[in-house]
């Protein structure tokens, strides 16, 4: 009977499906509201991974997706951020944190019709192999969360 009654108890407390939670900061994430329309922040990042020199490699969106098949939910789109001189250094100091890269950031809109921009810093994102890479991808990381930083403040910027 008790099986039962926890499985009861986990099955209510799952989030309902379609009731998204606001992104809110958690370890190693920068959450930055900002008051540009999911569209535009995603024009705007788009135009600070360039103006940083930085490459967008890759995208993707479940809400284009879903608006695909014909299901309307709130905008979001990862995009992931890299350039090749940095990938040769990661890989240099270690192979294993490759599966990192590109590093991400993550549009979302919010109810009110802005939009969030948020990202796992570099340093986070690579921590786990400091040990195996050592300095040069401490190095790597703290270089790329200053370049990070600057993607995203280009990208919140008032005009």
């Amino acid at each position: 009977m008790r099986p039962i009654l926890i499985l009861a108890a986990l099955i209510l407390s799952l989030p309902v499906a379609g009731h998204a939670q606001a992104l809110d900061d958690r370890k190693g994430w920068q959450v930055v509201p900002t008051p540009h329309s999911f569209a535009d922040l995603v024009q705007r990042v788009e135009t600070a991974v360039k103006a940083e020199g930085m490459l967008l490699v890759t995208q993707a969106s479940a809400s284009a997706g879903a608006k695909g098949r014909g299901i309307d939910i709130p905008g979001n789109r990862v995009m992931g951020v890299f350039r090749n001189d940095y990938a040769l250094r990661m890989l240099e100091a270690s192979v294993a944190a490759g599966i990192e890269a590109p590093i991400r950031f993550y549009v979302t809109e919010n109810t009110d019709g802005t939009a969030t921009l948020s990202w796992k810093t570099p340093g986070a994102v690579f921590s786990p192999y400091f040990e195996e890479g050592g300095q040069p991808l401490e190095d790597l990381a703290f270089e790329l969360d200053l370049v990070f930083l600057s993607i995203a403040e280009r990208a919140v910027a008032s005009e």
